[in-house]
């Protein structure tokens, strides 16, 4: 049974890796079954958060707003991981994530992972959900929702009530899996795109919930075509 792992849970902003940000990181790192350390942050996305988000998660506009961008955060959170096995809850949502950012950073980032709820769903076909919450619940682990260094922690924990009532039926449903997520890096928005996207921003008088200056060329093209939609050219 693998034993030594780092267990990861992002927020973010929607479940797109390809539109969305990453707005919290929570990771556990665990050896021979204990947990060694910890990494937790926020990660400010540089786009405003909508409300939807905020009471889902509890994380706040003004929380995201004083912390790092992930391109300051994500050489320390990779070099936290190590060469350890990726555990979490649906991870390949997480990996996906990560990867994108990784890409465009033109950084290195390939994992192994182990996904309690692909272990839930072959040995619990019984039950009525197999969401975190819904198996946290269903083996009395103390979970917050919705956080990312909580939802950590309790998938951890999750793991290990898992391996010690199943791992004897089948241990291949434990093993790591090679993760496969392909991303694309993203181009920085041209001079002329972002004069055009502000020009329209002005003209319209809109209040926008993202910064021009860092959005990525296919971001403007698609919020650019957003107005056009809505007002015309």
């Amino acid at each position: 049974m693998i034993n030594s792992y780092v267990c990861i849970d992002l927020e973010t902003t929607g479940l797109n890796p390809k539109l969305d940000k990453i707005i919290e990181i929570g990771v556990v790192k665990v050896r021979d079954g204990k947990v060694v350390d910890t990494f937790s942050t926020y990660v400010n996305p540089g786009r405003k958060l909508e409300e939807r988000i905020v009471e889902l998660t509890g994380i706040t506009q003004e929380q995201v707003n004083e912390a790092e961008e992930i391109t300051t955060i994500l050489p320390g959170l990779l070099e936290f991981l190590e060469d350890l096995p990726l555990l979490g809850h649906r991870v390949l949502f997480d990996y996906s994530f990560l990867k994108k950012a990784a890409v465009n950073q033109k950084l290195t980032l390939e994992k192994q992972g182990i996904d309690t709820l692909r272990i839930a769903r072959c040995f619990l076909p019984q039950l009525e959900k197999r969401s975190l919450e819904y198996l946290c619940k269903y083996y009395e682990i103390p979970h917050v929702a919705h956080r990312a260094y909580a939802d950590a922690e309790a998938t951890h924990v999750l793991y290990q009530k898992l391996a010690e009532e199943f791992y004897e039926k089948d241990s291949r449903i434990f093993e790591p899996q090679t993760l496969h997520y392909a991303a694309k890096k993203e181009t920085p928005a041209t001079k002329a795109q972002k004069e055009r996207l502000n020009k329209l921003i002005e003209q319209h008088q809109l209040a926008v919930d993202y910064d021009v200056e860092k959005l990525s060329r296919s971001e403007a093209s698609r919020y650019t075509d957003k107005i056009y939609e809505k007002y015309g050219r």
